[in-house]
């Protein structure tokens, strides 16, 4: 049978992994904002915002007075950051660079649950704190030595219909190499629906002490993401400019590039690795969600899971649908599966799958069905836990990217 007959055959399953309980289960922190602070953001997050935004009835996080709230707070940092930046010495650059970091954590909050610039800014003042989380954001990067932030505007050579002309990415490269190599190895990172460039330090970090270039943008239908996200195929003209100029730029060693999807950023991470196998030298998709995650059977229940905010009107926008969420939950998946448009029966190159079996956003059955196509696959399952497998997954994902680099050698 062709491949796309066999996947219009594939409704989704009677019976998710995950069990009827938890997939119809509506979690306590869709019930506003003091419950989705008491439920799960009280430890991370400092209560004196939400107890604030409690007090002032404050229940939507598109709102303005949601966003507000947060930007005095960054501000403050910001300004205790210049002072100890100011001082010149090793301790004040530490010291101004957690400062920053504190400030762009809270500026990330402020934004979320979503941002595009595609066509336009979505939200005027969440688009704001996001201009203002990037700005502080790269104070904080120039002061990381040897390895600073760079910003990378790079051209977009290949777009094509309403894809815009250059690619912003987030740049660090290791120091120079002692073992006599010119070249670095290096990751793109594909980040997720609501986490961006500024928000991946701590995974930068880990590549650069690999010895590995960290190479961070959005997907498409995100944050500053050139690609048209209405467009299937944007994301395959993205990587063709990136891998153009990966090569004329003369730091990477092409030979060895890995790429990990965060998230939604998964669903283009198993893309990739399909369409730019021979660019590529492994690929670990982290929560993808590839063809169930498109079907309105699934979508009906994801809106009340892990996501803090709403999620559907979100993921409309994301795939080019703007505000008309029908749209979305009727035409994304014919549109969009990877099972559908023929991506998983293409050869591919190592792929490593991981996420937890009781995710909620990205079902466990979107990763389980690559083993039936194209070509092996690995993965690293997480029983009962939730989306993306924190937080054992990263333990995974590292030793194995690591053996994937050292058999290019």
């Amino acid at each position: 049978m062709a491949l796309d007959a066999i996947a219009k055959a594939r409704p989704a399953p009677q019976q998710w992994l995950m069990g009827t309980e938890a997939f119809e289960r509506h979690m306590p922190h869709h019930d506003g904002i003091r419950a989705l602070w008491e439920t799960k953001w009280r430890e991370p997050i400092s209560n004196l915002f939400f107890l604030d935004l409690i007090a002032r009835d404050v229940n939507d996080g598109d709102s303005d007075k949601y966003t507000q709230s947060f930007i005095p707070t960054a501000r403050a940092l910001e300004k205790r950051g210049d002072e100890a930046a100011a001082k010149g010495s090793g301790e004040g650059k530490t010291e101004a660079s957690q400062l920053y970091l504190r400030a762009a954590c809270i500026l990330r909050i402020a934004r979320f649950p979503y941002i595009t610039g595609f066509p336009q800014p979505n939200n005027p003042a969440k688009w704001e704190a996001w201009e203002l989380q990037k700005a502080i954001y790269r104070k904080a990067g120039s002061l990381w030595s040897p390895s600073p932030l760079s910003e990378v505007s790079i051209p977009h050579t290949f777009a094509k219909g309403r894809d815009r002309d250059t690619i912003p990415a987030y740049v660090r490269v290791p120091p120079s190499l002692s073992n006599g190599d010119s070249k670095h190895p290096a990751v793109i990172l594909f980040t997720g629906l609501d986490g961006y460039r500024p928000d991946n330090t701590a995974r930068c970090d880990e590549f650069l002490s690999r010895g590995w270039a960290a190479i961070v943008l959005e997907i498409p239908g995100t944050a500053d993401c050139p690609a048209d996200p209405a467009d299937p195929n944007s994301p395959d003209r993205l990587l063709d400019s990136l891998f153009a100029w990966l090569a004329s730029d003369g730091r990477f060693d092409t030979g060895r590039v890995l790429c990990w999807g965060l998230s939604s950023g998964g669903y283009y991470a198993v893309r990739a690795a399909h369409t730019h196998r021979d660019k590529l030298l492994g690929v670990v998709a982290h929560g993808a969600g590839t063809h169930h995650f498109f079907a309105r059977e699934w979508l009906a229940k994801a809106e009340g899971h892990e996501y803090p905010f709403k999620l559907i009107p979100a993921l409309a926008m994301k795939y080019g649908y703007g505000d008309d969420v029908e749209a979305y939950l009727e035409g994304s998946q014919g549109r969009f599966s990877l099972l559908e448009t023929g991506i998983l029966g293409m050869p591919s190159t190592r792929l490593l799958l991981v996420n937890g079996t009781h995710d909620g956003l990205m079902p466990i059955e979107d990763s389980m069905l690559l083993f039936e196509y194209g070509s092996p696959k690995e993965a690293r399952f997480f029983t009962g836990a939730l989306h993306m497998g924190y937080p054992m997954a990263n333990g995974s994902v590292y030793p194995w990217m690591e053996q994937v680099m050292a058999s290019a050698k």
